[in-house]
Formats: structure tokens, C-alpha cells, sequence
């Protein structure tokens, strides 16, 4: 671990996705789910709140966003949070080579390190929106690093780490302690592996029995479940349906030579896996979305394992090749989508950002998402505007820049706007090119 390559390579790594993220930032692609980690965070020691969800506690269980929370307090930039998620993707490396080192030499671990850095799954987590489950992947591969280096305070510390991020997190180390306990028993490891599965059992009673019921609005259910809807109907076909997830396992293991499934480890990854697998919504089973973050530490770390002990005339081949597969695979499927993601600014650009400077502090504001997510960390009352035409807006000011034609919330509110407009509920009061600001009619602060 005081390999000057490993250190250097996470280095770069971090500059890299950092510089990304800005470059994606300042061309507003991106999404909601900044918005709304960019105002949990800034208000961690407050409300721990966001317009959009009211308390965080009733959508996850996320201590990790409290450390983000002094981060951002003592640097509030948005590039605070893109720096924050490239440095945890970076840190996922380190485990990796690790695990590698210790079955076998320090040019396989090295090669190890480079395939984490380049895997595609974990570059279209870190490159995505900011989020709590960017943090997994570096957490999971620490934890199960420690564990199998027998190192028991560090894996003690690296799962608590873990159980802080996500209530899923506390299912999967249920499980893997439940295991780990039955093949370690009698061992300090097994001891640890016990403990680590009650914590977890515990941390899903607090959560889901205390925690979620009294942050959550009276009578609210509990909103992820239809991210997953593990019960609604088919959206297609069976066979479109498996096709679909076919293809999205061929994307992870792929590039990785299937290597994972040759450790005992990679049962600890089915719970993750069968998470995003058996939901009804496709978004969990695409790459460069934030559900990656559950499972790529529970695949990176067999893959590991089971590199390090292949033989070593086939080990250092083997490893090559994983590396040249990443390559390809982010050539021909990169989940950067970086023709929509990477641009130069444009006029359109600035002129929305000097039009969002203007307005003021802590303003009441509904809008779309390319303005919302360069409000949020500095007004607490920014806001989307509504999803439905059905729900009707209460925000002080509505800002609609139709410079943005292709924004989803622009697209489904726009005409809503024009109609509250002739309805006498909102007025036009300032218009800038595209960008136009409308103020609600009666009293508003």
C-alpha cells in the first residue's frame, strides 16, 4: 500500500473526474438528484433537509452526508461535491491492489488498480450526479480488504463506514455477516462478522421502525419503492425483459473476464445484484446511474481475489486483457455519455447563471432542472417545478428558460405556467432573452 504507482494513479483519478465534473457542470447537464444532495448537505446540521423530499431521513438512512455536510460548509461550491465523489472513486483502487498484493506480486496489483480505475461501471457512477451511493464502492472494497487481511479494528471501522451511506448497505452486511460468521467462527474475523450482522439487523430496525416513520409526512410510504417496484407488472416482453438484463450483466462481468464468479466472495455480491436485477424499472440495470454504487464493491473484490490467485503465467495476461476490455467497452458503450455531458459552455450557459445571480437570497423558486441544480446549495427554497400538470405550484417565483427545450420539467410544465398566468395567479415581471421570471400574485415573500 506504499506503492508510489497506486497514490499517484488516485491522484489522477480524482483530478480527472473532478475536471469532468466541472466541465459537466458548468454546461448544467446535471440532474435532480444533484439539486437534492446539494441542499441535504448544506443543511446536514439543520433540517437535513430538501424542498423536493422534506427531511432525507424519510427517503435513506445516509449518515456519510453529515462528514459531506462540514466539507461543504467549509468549502460551499458545487465542485466541492464532484471532488468529494471523484476522491471515493479513486479510493476503490487501493483495496483492489491490495487483495491482488497479497496473493501475488506488485505488477499484477498494479494491473489490478489500473482495471478499477478504468471499470465503466464505477467511472458512470463517480461521473453521475452526486450522490450518496458514490461513496459505496470504496467503502464495501475497504471492508472487505480489512476483513480478509484480518486487520479487525480497520474492518470494524470500514463497515460502519459502510452502514452509514444507505439502508441497502445494512441488508447486504446482514448477510455477509450472517456468513462470514458461520465460516469464521470461533476466529476473531467471525466474531467481527457477527457483530457486523447484528449492527446491521439493527440499523433496519432503527431505520424503518423510528428513523423513516417520524421524518416521513403522515400516511407517506416509503418512497424508493418505486425505484424498484419488485412487484408491479412486466414493462415488456419476458424475453425483452431478460434480454435487458442479460446485457447488462454481460456489461459488468465483461470487462472483468467473468473472473469474479471464480471467489467464494462473489456470493456476498447476488443480494446487491438481485436489488437492481429484479426491479421493474430500467433505470437500476443502466450503467451511469447511482444504483451501480450498491453492488460494484461486492464485484471489484472477487475479481480481485480471484485474479490474484490465478496462476501466474495467466495472471498478468489476464489482467491486461480486463484492462483492454474496459477500454473497449468505454469506447463503444461509455456511460459518461460524453457527446451529451461534455461541451463547451455556451451563451445559454452564462446567461441563465448571471440571470440566477440576480435573483434573491433564499427566494422562493420553482424551475427546471438546469436551474435548479445551480440554486440549490445556495437557496434552500429552490425547487422543481411540479412533475404533473395536476399539481399546481406555491413557489414565490417560477424561472423558465426556454433556452433549455429539451429540460423534462420545462417540457411538462411549460404550458402549465402560461395557463396559472391566465388565471391571474402568477405575472411576467422580468424576461431576458429566453430566460423568463414570473411572481405569484398575493402576498410572497
Amino acid at each position: 500500500m506504499r506503492d508510489r504507482f497506486l497514490w499517484f494513479g488516485c491522484l489522477v483519478y480524482a483530478a480527472l473526474f473532478t475536471w469532468l465534473g466541472s466541465i459537466k457542470y458548468d454546461a448544467h447537464r446535471n440532474l435532480v438528484d444533484f439539486g437534492i444532495f446539494a441542499q441535504t448537505a448544506s443543511s446536514a446540521f439543520g433540517c437535513f433537509c430538501n424542498p423536493i423530499e422534506g427531511s432525507h431521513w424519510a427517503f435513506h438512512f445516509s449518515p456519510i452526508l453529515y462528514p459531506v455536510g462540514v466539507v461543504v460548509a467549509l468549502v460551499r461550491s458545487p465542485l466541492t461535491l464532484v471532488a468529494l465523489q471523484a476522491i471515493a472513486g479513486a479510493l476503490t483502487a487501493p483495496p483492489i491492489y491490495a487483495l491482488v498484493r497479497a496473493r501475488s506480486d506488485v505488477t499484477a496489483a498494479r494491473l489490478a488498480a489500473v482495471v478499477a480505475w478504468l471499470y465503466p461501471p464505477l467511472a458512470g457512477l463517480i461521473f453521475g450526479d452526486f450522490h450518496e451511493n458514490g461513496f459505496a464502492p470504496a467503502a464495501v472494497a475497504w471492508t472487505l480488504y480489512a476483513f480478509d487481511a484480518g486487520l479487525i479494528v480497520a474492518a470494524a471501522v470500514a463497515a460502519v463506514v459502510t452502514l452509514s451511506i444507505k439502508e441497502d448497505q445494512a441488508v447486504f452486511l446482514a448477510i455477509a455477516g450472517m456468513l462470514g460468521a458461520w465460516r469464521y467462527r470461533g476466529t476473531a474475523r467471525g466474531r467481527l462478522a457477527a457483530v457486523v450482522g447484528l449492527l446491521s439487523v439493527a440499523v433496519l430496525i432503527a431505520f424503518f421502525g423510528f428513523i423513516r416513520p417520524h421524518a416521513a409526512a403522515a400516511g407517506l410510504s416509503w418512497q424508493p419503492w418505486r425505484f424498484y417496484a419488485w412487484g408491479a407488472p412486466l414493462q415488456q416482453s419476458p424475453a425483452l425483459e431478460l434480454a435487458a438484463r442479460g446485457g447488462f450483466l454481460l456489461l459488468i462481468f465483461v470487462p472483468l473476464l467473468f473472473l469474479p464468479f471464480r471467489s467464494n466472495l462473489m456470493w456476498l455480491a447476488a443480494a446487491p445484484l438481485a436489488e437492481v436485477l429484479l426491479s421493474r424499472m430500467p433505470t437500476t440495470f443502466t450503467l451511469g446511474t447511482h444504483y451501480a454504487g450498491a453492488w460494484i464493491g461486492y464485484v471489484l473484490a472477487p475479481f480481485a481475489c480471484a485474479a490474484g490467485n490465478l496462476a501466474a503465467p495467466r495472471r498478468r495476461t489476464a489482467l491486461i486483457v480486463c484492462a483492454a476490455l474496459c477500454v473497449v467497452e468505454l469506447a463503444v458503450a461509455d456511460p459518461l455519455h460524453p457527446g451529451l455531458n461534455l461541451r463547451a459552455p455556451q451563451p445559454r450557459d452564462a446567461a441563465l447563471d448571471r440571470f440566477l445571480g440576480m435573483l434573491p437570497r433564499d427566494a422562493s423558486v420553482a424551475t427546471q432542472e438546469e436551474a435548479y441544480t445551480h440554486l440549490a446549495l445556495y437557496d434552500s427554497a429552490a425547487r422543481l417545478l411540479p412533475e404533473t400538470a395536476e399539481q399546481i405550484t406555491d413557489a414565490c417565483f417560477v424561472l423558465l428558460d426556454r433556452d433549455f427545450p429539451d429540460s423534462p420539467r420545462l417540457q411538462e410544465y411549460g404550458p402549465v405556467v402560461s395557463r396559472l398566468v391566465t388565471d391571474g395567479r402568477y405575472v411576467l415581471v422580468r424576461r431576458d432573452g429566453a430566460i423568463e421570471l414570473y411572481r405569484r400574485i398575493g402576498s410572497c415573500r
